[in-house]
């Protein structure tokens, strides 16, 4: 056998390994990745030289699993459309569709970086906002000329708020006080001049009203999902969720609205999917003998507050929001690691609230009763507000985050005089 028909040969038989290989659904992604699959499935799709609108440019890395981190922006982003055109830009195509489902905002879908690169040079992009710490944003970031603004998608005290990679960005907009002290106490380092108090704009749209109230006591239970590590579970369900349904319904002057994280309904961890599943049957149960309890795993939480009486949720942007609309409103918290030292060190709001932990379990049904009947923190809850928001009134946000936004473009506009460009 010649050298030629040997190396013919060998070619054969490679391509045909992964021919087979290719046949399964992971040997498929492998093979359109070494581009030996010429489909359109597998193909990068370049976007220089496209012109596209915008001046802001708001960049979602991650899949469709995690678009609930960017649609609770999108009323604001809808609103700054109006003075600065916004452009949504995404990482995969799953986030690209399902945003389409749900706002009218010009979008773009770029898988490859250099791709990236194109549509922030070829076109008159001035700042990128960031929606969350995803590792992709570090792509994007890559661009010098444009204003890297990150934005996060909540206030919370859960440890993922803040980040060192809070360092790399320009500026980072926070909520008030006490993310600034958040920061202090985590970061060691950083310039705190990135951060610019714009409070929640998020809160200041006027949504419709998703929820009826009843003639009852209406109680919400929103628990978080687990988090992606044991520092960032801060979910009730698995430990006091089935505890806390039980409690309710056997109180016939409440209507429980049971309004999990979003992430919780396709939960693979046992004990969050196991207790996520029974709450569902109790509570099904109890609507089919005829009582109007709610049961909404997707619904808009913000749109649903307002046909409340009280809420019992975890550590998470939940219910600091509850707080911000509705401070006068009795609001519980639960603490899964029982540590009441520390969980009034990391988040300050349990100071003026009930809490629930393994302590407080036996004596649940009580320390609910008291929570709405008595609820002695109600004069606690408006100080909080403050030191949580500052003195921003409703709509006061909005107006901040717009001009803050539009500042941030005319400060680096006029910093880009002896700016060379990517491409120069």
């Amino acid at each position: 056998m010649s050298s030629e028909q040997f190396t013919t040969s060998i070619k054969s038989s490679v391509k045909g390994v992964l021919r087979k290989v290719g046949s399964r659904p992971v040997g498929k992604r492998i093979t359109r990745a070494m581009g030996f699959v010429n489909k359109p499935g597998g193909a990068n799709v370049g976007v220089s030289n496209v012109p596209l609108p915008g001046t802001v440019a708001v960049y979602f890395g991650d899949g469709a699993d995690k678009i609930y981190q960017i649609n609770q922006w999108l009323p604001v982003l809808e609103e700054l459309h109006q003075k600065e055109e916004v452009l949504l830009v995404f990482r995969t195509i799953s986030a690209f569709n399902a945003a389409g489902k749900v706002t009218d905002l010009p979008k773009v879908f770029v898988r490859r970086f250099s791709d990236l690169m194109d549509t922030y040079d070829d076109n008159d992009l001035k700042l990128v906002i960031y929606v969350n710490n995803s590792r992709s944003n570090f792509q994007s970031l890559d661009h010098p000329r444009l204003v890297h603004v990150h934005v996060n998608h909540g206030e919370s005290d859960k440890l993922s708020m803040v980040s060192n990679k809070a360092k790399a960005y320009d500026k980072v907009f926070v909520a008030g006080p006490a993310a600034i002290k958040r920061h202090e106490a985590m970061l060691i380092g950083f310039d705190f001049s990135k951060l610019m108090v714009t409070g929640r704009p998020q809160l200041d749209i006027d949504f419709e009203l998703e929820l009826e109230a009843s003639q009852k006591f209406d109680v919400m239970y929103a628990p978080t999902w687990e988090g992606e590590n044991e520092d960032n579970n801060y979910t009730s369900l698995d430990h006091y969720g089935v505890a806390i349904v039980e409690s309710l319904l056997e109180n016939p002057e409440l209507r429980v609205i049971y309004k999990p994280h979003p992430r919780v309904q396709s939960s693979k961890t046992p004990g969050v999917a196991q207790a996520h599943q029974q709450i569902m049957e109790m509570l099904q149960a109890s609507i089919d003998e005829g009582n109007n309890h709610v049961i909404s795993e997707q619904g808009n939480i913000l749109a649903m507050f307002e046909s409340t009486d009280a809420l019992i949720t975890d550590v998470s942007s939940v219910g600091l929001d509850y707080l911000y609309l509705h401070p006068e409103k009795p609001l519980v918290i639960s603490d899964r690691r029982n540590n009441r030292e520390n969980l009034h060190r990391d988040a300050p709001i349990t100071k003026a609230c009930h809490v629930i932990d393994q302590e407080a379990l036996p004596e649940l049904p009580a320390l609910l009763n008291d929570a709405w009947s008595i609820d002695g923190h109600r004069e606690q809850r408006l100080e909080m507000r403050k030191f949580y928001f500052g003195d921003l009134s409703r709509g006061e946000s909005t107006k901040k985050f717009q001009e803050f936004v539009q500042e941030l473009i005319v400060e680096r506009e006029a910093n880009l005089v002896n700016f060379r460009g990517w491409h120069s």
